[in-house]
């Protein structure tokens, strides 16, 4: 089942929802979780679309003290582009992929040969005199009523300076616009190739459990 982000998404907020999808599922197993945060050694070190709890908290002893939930915790990009990259688009794809989530924010995963490098965050780099997100986002495209040519040049441009900066060989487009990608696709004028993810919505949540299960 989906459940809605809460608001504020602190940190026993969030582990509320964790706790009601476990008990609907009826699951007795470790989880995988995908947070909007760097993540190092389960630590959360920044907190991108959630409160700001979330910094410096060792979210994996956190969610084991207050719930007794045994998690691998994850960048949300880094999972969704870990299930892309074994089940999706990137599938076999060498050299240097680059999977950009287009969502309430911007979120990155880089591939190179398969490996993943972990909290790239590139939503976060300055670019347009502000935060990338802000201004290529799927929320900033919904808030300014952009239309999709307009949002499409915007985006053109941000990945037009990751190209420059990593010179990738493959992007992959994911979050819930990657199902419109026809719409803005014609706007797009760069030289690597770009693909819209396979997996939308799902590739988080698969690439999640993909993290818990390497780890367990």
């Amino acid at each position: 089942i989906k459940k809605a982000t809460p608001k504020p998404a602190t940190p026993p907020a969030v582990l509320d929802v964790i706790i009601q999808q476990i008990e609907y599922w009826n699951w007795k197993g470790p989880i995988g979780c995908g947070l909007p945060t760097v993540v190092k050694n389960g630590v959360a070190l920044t907190a991108s679309n959630i409160d700001k709890q979330w910094i410096g908290l060792n979210v994996k002893d956190y969610f084991l003290k207050t719930a007794r939930l045994d998690c691998s915790i994850i960048n949300d990009a880094d999972a969704a582009g870990l299930a892309e990259m074994y089940f999706g688009k990137g599938r076999g794809q060498n050299g240097v992929v680059l999977l950009v989530t287009l969502g309430t924010g911007v979120g990155t995963a880089l591939f190179n040969n398969g490996q993943l490098v972990p909290n790239t965050e590139l939503g976060h780099i300055f670019f347009k005199h502000d935060i990338a997100e802000r201004y290529v986002s799927n929320s900033a495209r919904k808030s300014e009523k952009l239309t999709w040519e307009e949002w499409g040049s915007r985006l053109n441009e941000y990945l037009r300076h990751l190209e420059r900066l990593f010179l990738p060989d493959l992007f992959i487009l994911g979050g819930g616009v990657s199902k419109k990608f026809d719409l803005y696709a014609p706007y797009l004028n760069i030289e690597t190739r770009t693909v819209p993810a396979s997996l939308l919505n799902a590739a988080g949540v698969i690439g999640a459990a993909m993290a818990c299960h390497q780890k367990n």
